[in-house]
């Protein structure tokens, strides 16, 4: 599959407002509204486009603080039960983190989490995160400000 200048043009007008008709990105890109309609399906049918989502202002949420949970994984308990990276990932990701990565170098797995405050943070790892099967060590990193 091959992703053309007039492809990458749409996918950016996209990923910035994901709201935008074909008419009005048309208007905006100045391709004509049955090419980027065109475009928009095959994208759509060959998986490159695998859905539209909204940007929200977390602070209205409630839950102004961001952070990042550097995750060290224990692959053998000391029962000798050996446990995959993977599905510790999983296991994290039903607790209700926004975004769980397997990730190289010093550390195996990384958590993005909003909480409300530093105490629900706190909560957070301390209740769901560390009583994970596999979860040894966490460093946690709160965002001071997002770009």
């Amino acid at each position: 599959m091959e992703i053309d200048k007039k492809d990458r043009k749409i996918l950016d007008a996209l990923k910035e407002n994901s709201n935008l008709t074909s008419r009005r990105l048309s208007k905006k890109l100045r391709i004509p509204i049955t090419t980027v309609h065109n475009r928009i399906n095959k994208m759509q049918k060959l998986g490159v486009i695998k859905g539209y989502t909204v940007r929200l202002d977390y602070k209205k949420l409630d839950m102004g603080i961001l952070s990042y949970i550097l995750v060290g994984v224990m692959y053998m308990l000391p029962d000798g039960k050996k446990l995959s990276q993977e599905n510790i990932a999983k296991e994290i990701k039903k607790t209700g983190a926004e975004e769980v990565c397997i990730v190289t170098g010093g550390t195996d797995i990384v958590v993005k989490v909003r909480a409300k405050d530093v105490e629900e943070l706190n909560d957070y790892i301390i209740k769901k995160l560390r009583n994970i099967e596999g979860v040894d060590k966490t460093r946690t990193m709160i965002v001071l400000k997002e770009i």
